[in-house]
């Protein structure tokens, strides 16, 4: 189906008593720190982020970065702050390789412990180094490798704790503008239109009220919005793969929470994909209710029925199948009364799975319902 995607469940920030943040005071020191560079070294930061990114990117299994040769330590006027210099033979890093394929742990965990490593040096401008690649890594990967979407609002359905639906007041249902905007709309130049401008085509309201537009595949009645259910998966992995850089962004550094981009990017993508993750299953569980009557009427179903029926479990956040038996292999004639048989006995089982989270047992559920509806008093 869709690509794993490695997101981990869902937690709120912990605040102190006071009502401030760990993380939100550890990502303001962090970038106080980084703050202080030259301009020369801040750039060259950036490079180092830019090619440690694409490593991680590519899932490659070794990666190399240097160290700035200078960097500011102290907090003081600019007129007398001073560069502490990085010795030279600690300037090139390597991280990743054969051993850690054999040991199973990726470059990301490789990067993340050599970073620590470099971190906990006695050596003053070699901890603030790491620390400010660890940073700059970060930020680019929040900021800089991840597109920015509209400004949404979500609501959570009863009883749920994730927002998932998009509201029906707030910025992404304001009016629309007697011009395109480039962020409400598909930007396409061909060859033939060269030097003319832009082609801005709108995408649907229902589209726009989602946090990236481009890769909403269902309306709120669960109508295709693409040409095909392999764009819709397309879409889907798109989405996962953009959470999953978030993840990668924070398992880094941590502290990169508090960060109001991430909050923002991870706030409005996140209800994007739970949102269209069930509706994509309904969609499939339609297919299959499709299928089944199609093969039943050319009797195509007299040896038996399995089947696989997809849902979106909002921890793991990817598709997954509930697989269960309608009818034993064997010649045995389809009746349709053995789907609602067995969607029943389903239902009871899934009612009292506590490997699902509530939210996810409740759209599962709905799914078995329509799945039985379908072919009651036939």
């Amino acid at each position: 189906m869709s690509p794993k995607n490695t997101s981990s469940k869902i937690h709120p920030v912990r605040l102190h008593p006071d009502g401030s943040s760990a993380i939100q005071a550890e990502y303001e020191t962090q970038q106080a720190l980084y703050d202080l560079q030259p301009a020369l070294v801040k750039r060259f930061l950036e490079a180092q982020a830019q090619k440690l990114a694409e490593a991680l990117r590519k899932n490659q299994i070794q990666a190399g970065f240097t160290l700035p040769d200078k960097v500011t330590l102290d907090d003081i006027p600019d007129d007398g702050r001073t560069l502490a210099a990085v010795p030279a033979d600690m300037r090139e890093q390597l991280v990743g390789g054969v051993i850690n394929r054999l040991t199973r742990s990726d470059l990301r965990t490789a990067l993340r412990q050599r970073l620590g490593e470099l971190e906990g040096s006695p050596e003053p401008a070699v901890a603030a180094s790491a620390r400010l690649v660890r940073h700059a890594l970060g930020v680019y990967l929040v900021h800089n490798l991840l597109p920015s979407g509209r400004s949404v609002v979500y609501r959570a359905a009863e009883g749920e704790e994730i927002a998932t639906l998009p509201a029906e007041t707030g910025p992404a249902l304001t009016p629309d503008s007697a011009i395109t905007q480039a962020s409400d709309a598909i930007v396409e130049e061909g060859p033939a239109d060269a030097g003319r401008g832009e082609l801005q085509v709108p995408y649907v309201p229902a589209a726009r009220r989602f946090y990236l537009p481009q890769w909403v595949a269902f309306d709120d009645q669960g109508h295709l919005l693409v040409n095909a259910l392999p764009d819709a998966e397309a879409a889907l992995a798109a989405m996962q793969s953009f959470l999953s850089l978030l993840h990668t962004a924070v398992s880094l550094a941590p502290y990169m929470i508090g960060d109001p981009v991430y909050q923002q990017k991870r706030y409005g993508m996140l209800g994007q994909l739970i949102n269209q993750g069930r509706a994509l299953a309904r969609y499939e569980t339609a297919e299959i209710v499709r299928v089944i009557r199609q093969r039943a009427a050319a009797h195509d179903l007299n040896r038996g029925l399995s089947l696989s029926l997809p849902y979106f479990d909002d921890q793991a956040l990817e598709i997954r199948t509930h697989d269960f038996e309608v009818i034993p292999a064997g010649r045995i004639m389809f009746v349709p009364a053995f789907v609602v048989r067995a969607a029943g006995e389903e239902q009871a089982k899934v009612a009292q799975d506590t490997r699902l989270s509530p939210s996810t047992r409740k759209y599962l559920l709905q799914e078995l319902q329509v799945l039985a509806a379908a072919f009651e008093h036939r």
